[in-house]
């Protein structure tokens, strides 16, 4: 490994970062939509899941489009186009599915809404097909996991800015009921979104980032030596299932929350944004937990800033919501959930593949914790799930095109592609809360967790197999 790989390369990884951000913004402002859209459609709890799968298919779209391309033009297109020129286009993309919003508000057409939903999420995919193995690429491969962890934590401030911003832009401070069927109110900041994405495609055209990072690309040894393709490597193919469960667990938790907080617990619409928040917020205190050792390698420093910057996190959403004129007092119990984040994450040691076992096995927990309790305890239970979903995303690609060489922006389209288990999980949950409850619909994410904890124990072994071992990754451990 070259010299220059040894550390983070800040100067090119913080611009990276800003796509980042957008998809947390967007994906999360989805929870929000979707009782919107119940209400103002008229839609059942399984037909307003159409927003998540909208979204979340259009990632497996992109990715078969990237592939036809690559496969049509016998190259790959990422590699012939570069890093950098494939990201601005993803965002130019995106921007254009902003547009769809002004006629579709402006007609009250509940397609022409997934449509554009569906446009963004195109350039999304593109975006995130690149930008991953990027911030994995941006410096020493063992601290890989944990650049992406970081770059993660500012996906989440994205989520945990976005509900808030969009439920203030269609409700305002109003309490009247009628503020709900308020659709036209959507487009201002979705143009708003769109101009931002074509600023940033334009901020990272002209920024230092690498058109081709030399930890991706195609070199001799590679050729001689390496698989034909991506889909040759076990762990990328168990890892896609992987990702699959693990988006779909994620986002069906949120998405499904807001029906079991009016219909359960008699929530109000508007009231439900500031919990949404909460669920999105845990991701970002889960990652910023587990970026500490991309900052310092020094022992001391990594274990005052694992207490430190989780209760960071927690105050970015405490703020953010006081600024929002939130009342905060049902949230500081949470403070002692965040306590089981952090035994976690030292109990790790920053393995992934531990790290995705033990966390799993905390999902399950806080599934079931959930569903066997009522009233504000079942809310704080599904909310933690954000906790323990923070960093498996960054666990699970890691896992999975560790080994690839030449192989991985393949191997990481192909991770992407799979993204689609964020819209069809949440659509099982919502149809499985149809034909019992929403309460019981959560033993749906208990099943996600079942796998994504068998992955984590047969991954391990698989990576073993062909000289990979993570459990020698990082001196001293934590």
């Amino acid at each position: 490994m070259s010299a220059e790989s040894q550390k983070t390369n800040w100067a090119q990884f913080i611009p990276l970062v800003t796509v980042f951000f957008f998809w947390g913004f967007v994906a999360a402002s989805n929870d929000i939509l979707i009782p919107v859209f119940k209400t103002a459609f008229n839609l059942s709890q399984g037909q307003s899941q159409l927003v998540s799968v909208a979204f979340y298919i259009a990632y497996t779209v992109g990715s078969i489009i990237y592939m036809l391309i690559s496969y049509a033009t016998k190259g790959d297109l990422i590699n012939r186009i570069g890093y950098k020129n494939s990201l601005a286009l993803g965002l130019v993309i995106s921007a254009l599915g902003t547009i769809l919003f002004y006629p579709a508000a402006n007609t009250g057409s509940f397609p022409l809404m997934l449509s554009g939903l569906f446009i963004v999420a195109l350039g999304f995919s593109l975006q995130q097909t690149v930008a991953n193995p990027l911030a994995i690429a941006l410096g020493p491969i063992t601290t890989g996991s944990q650049r992406l962890t970081l770059a993660g934590g500012i996906n989440n401030l994205g989520t945990t800015i976005g509900p808030l911003l969009v439920s203030f832009a269609i409700f305002g401070a109003a309490s009247n009921a009628e503020t709900t069927l308020s659709i036209e109110s959507v487009k201002v900041p979705y143009l708003i979104l769109g101009a931002a994405f074509l600023l940033v495609a334009i901020f990272l055209k002209f920024s230092s980032l690498p058109d081709k990072p030399a930890a991706v690309v195609e070199s001799e040894a590679d050729v001689a030596s390496a698989r034909k393709s991506a889909l040759d490597y076990p762990q990328l193919v168990l890892g896609m299932i992987a990702i699959f469960v693990y988006v779909g667990v994620e986002v069906s938790t949120a998405s499904n929350l807001p029906a079991y907080m009016e219909n359960g617990l008699g929530f109000a619409t508007k009231d439900v944004a500031p919990f949404i928040s909460l669920y999105w917020a845990s991701l970002m205190i889960g990652r910023w937990t587990g970026a500490v050792e991309a900052f310092t390698d020094n022992m001391s420093t990594q274990k005052i800033l694992r207490f430190v910057a989780p209760y960071l996190a927690f105050g970015v959403f405490l703020l953010v919501n006081m600024l929002m004129k939130h009342d905060l007092s049902p949230f500081y119990i949470y403070g002692l959930v965040i306590l089981v984040l952090i035994a976690a994450d030292m109990a790790s040691k920053g393995n992934p593949a531990t790290m995705l076992l033990i966390f799993s096995g905390l999902g399950i927990a806080a599934l079931l914790i959930g569903m066997a309790t009522s009233g504000m305890v079942s809310v704080y239970a599904f909310t933690s799930v954000g906790l323990f979903c923070s960093t498996l995303w960054p666990c699970i690609f890691t896992l999975a095109i560790s080994g690839l060489g030449k192989n991985t922006s393949q191997g990481s389209s192909f991770l992407i592609m799979m993204i689609m288990g964020g819209g069809l999980v949440s659509w099982l949950q919502g149809f499985v809360a149809d034909l019992t409850t929403i309460h019981f619909s959560y033993i749906v994410g208990v099943i996600c967790f079942a796998y994504l904890a068998f992955y984590a124990w047969r991954v391990s072994h698989i990576l073993k197999s062909q000289g990979i071992d993570f459990s020698k990754k990082v001196s001293g451990g934590h």
